[in-house]
């Protein structure tokens, strides 16, 4: 008897230390994290704060939808800008491809014009200010590999930390980046806090999330309603405040289309 007691307990101990290595593998953590903020649809209301490092501020307003398809492995998303005057009526359009690369376009009023962003062009500033074209956009969970660098707080929420290296030179230079160091909530798996490194492995970037929504409680998905990016190399930040929000699975699927942009 003492002898199948020991082998159970051996079994139970061998199942229980599986399943603690499964919670700490980075790359789960990080796939779950997506998944975290990958809700059915949504609407928003949100403003972009910029500024400048020298006292100066521009603020701009903007609607957006999101909706996510799951057959197709895609996340669209629109944003269109309210105010003030010299980007009202902007729109930009992104497909986040779970399998492939994003796809972007940007509207604006003054030409009249629909633009497809190449990827050249997602290290470019997001509306002039600290986030870039391919910050507003979830990258590919295979284009990163993942180390684990233990826990570590991001005020009072325990976090995973984990590094992020893309996986080619390639995809580096597309997003700007040498590596990402993620802050990941162990209760919610929502990014806390990101450190952002450039290309000569320097400190480049830090976004902090200040504020998340549970929007969809019944699949325990969240949303960033506050965010903020420092820019630690040339003194400037922006950030992102969501003001309403409502979770909508049923967001209609024409807003997600170059023709709409143009209305």
């Amino acid at each position: 008897m003492r002898k199948f007691s020991f082998s159970v307990s051996l079994a139970i101990a061998g199942i229980i230390s599986l399943n603690v290595a499964a919670q700490e593998d980075p790359k789960q953590i990080m796939q779950q994290s997506h998944d975290a903020m990958t809700m059915a649809g949504s609407e928003a209301i949100s403003t972009l704060i910029i500024n400048d490092g020298k006292g100066n501020q521009r603020v701009r307003k903007f609607s957006s939808a999101q909706k996510n398809d799951a057959s197709a492995r895609v996340t669209k998303m629109v944003m269109r800008f309210l105010e003030p005057a010299d980007v009202k009526g902007t729109g930009i359009l992104t497909f986040d491809n779970e399998d492939k690369d994003d796809d972007m376009w940007l509207y604006m009023p003054a030409i009249r014009k629909v633009r497809r962003i190449v990827s050249s062009e997602k290290t470019k500033s997001f509306m002039g200010s600290e986030f870039t074209n391919s910050d507003i956009t979830k990258p590919s969970i295979m284009e990163y590999s993942y180390k684990m660098l233990g826990s570590e707080g991001v005020g009072d929420v325990a976090c995973w930390k984990i590094e992020s290296v893309p996986v080619t030179k390639e995809i580096s230079n597309e997003y700007g980046y040498s590596k990402k160091v993620s802050w990941i909530g162990k209760a919610d798996y929502t990014a806390r806090k990101t450190e952002f490194y450039d290309l000569d492995g320097n400190l480049f970037k830090v976004m902090m999330t200040e504020k998340i929504m549970l929007l969809d409680e019944k699949n325990k998905k969240y949303q960033p309603v506050d965010i903020i990016m420092d820019n630690k190399q040339n003194g400037r930040s922006s950030r992102f405040l969501i003001e309403k929000v409502i979770f909508n699975p049923n967001v209609k699927e024409e807003y997600f289309t170059t023709d709409y942009l143009q209305k």
